[in-house]
């Protein structure tokens, strides 16, 4: 499983540079049925990040713009008229690989739509329950900077995402090493020679290895300690959910897994604890207003609970 996980890396880095830990997110969602926020300024390979590493996994990719006037059926599919026959459409949703980009730039009946298909791994279309190819990963993307004709996502919908990665500007390296890449014009012209070195059979095989991946009592009472203490801070409205202690055990399997273990270690929660937890806090509008962060409040939360030895 190392193995796989460092020749995914390399055919990412092939036109993404400087985003392992990215990368890793990805994987782990596919390993354990979860969803990724990636969060960043415009021009940082969101978009290039999802297509690239669908295409290294084999796994079908679809990418749905999201836009104020986009509806449910332009994602889920719609009923059309074939031959005199009505006959289903299916809408970009039915992939292994869903790339919502700019998700909270469309409303919220359309990113209703989008959470049945997160939670359920279905679509309701016509009163009739479709399944979604498996794995079902969405990786939606979303400006921080941009906030006219934005529609932010609620609570519900934000919990319902295994990790939220913030992408921001790369390193002094790895922006050299990008600009070194082969370009065709402004587009990278290694996309074509991302090749797939795996397939939906062994990533579903990998599901199945990761849930036997164990945690000791006194690990498993550190991890319950750290969402619970985001509960209870001053600084926090509301603190990360049960589904979040949930979200946190399923990923830190998956990096075990990844790193070639089948035990889970403090230091696991620890790398963890921010891009599965950042998304699920809310401040008090007294915090906010001194620009305390969300990740301050997790930090706060680690460093309150002590690490087993």
């Amino acid at each position: 499983m190392t193995d796989l996980r460092q020749r995914i890396q390399d055919e990412v880095a092939k036109v993404v540079v400087g985003q392992p830990g990215a990368v890793d997110a990805l994987i782990a969602a596919v390993m354990v049925g979860g969803h990724v926020l990636v969060e960043g300024v415009p021009g940082t390979a969101k978009t290039l990040l999802a297509n690239a590493f669908a295409r290294s996994t084999g796994l079908e990719f679809s990418r749905a713009q999201f836009t104020p006037d986009m509806l449910p059926s332009d994602l889920t599919g719609t009923m059309t008229l074939r031959g005199g026959e009505l006959v289903f459409r299916p809408g970009p949703v039915f992939a292994n690989i869903l790339l919502a980009d700019e998700i909270n730039r469309t409303p919220p009946k359309t990113q209703a739509a989008l959470l049945e298909a997160m939670a359920e791994s279905q679509v309701t279309v016509d009163g009739v329950t479709r399944p979604l190819p498996q794995p079902f990963l969405v990786v939606a993307t979303q400006n921080p900077i941009e906030y006219e004709g934005t529609y932010p996502l609620p609570e519900a919908q934000l919990d319902r995402f295994l990790m939220k990665i913030e992408v921001g500007y790369p390193g002094e390296e790895s922006e050299l090493g990008m600009l070194r890449l082969a370009r065709d014009g402004v587009n990278p012209a290694t996309l074509e020679d991302v090749a797939p070195i795996t397939s939906r059979e062994e990533l579903l095989e990998l599901r199945e290895k990761t849930s036997g991946v164990r945690i000791e009592e006194p690990v498993l009472a550190y991890l319950a300690g750290v969402v619970r203490a985001t509960r209870t801070l001053p600084s926090v409205e509301v603190g990360a959910s049960p589904r979040a202690a949930v979200h946190l055990l399923a990923a830190s399997r998956a990096i075990a897994a990844l790193a070639g273990r089948d035990f889970i270690t403090p230091d696991d929660i620890g790398r963890l604890a921010l891009p599965v937890l950042r998304h699920r806090i809310v401040l008090r509008p007294e915090a906010e207003l001194e620009r305390y962060r969300p990740d301050e409040a997790v930090k706060t939360a680690l460093a309150s609970v002590e690490i087993p030895r």
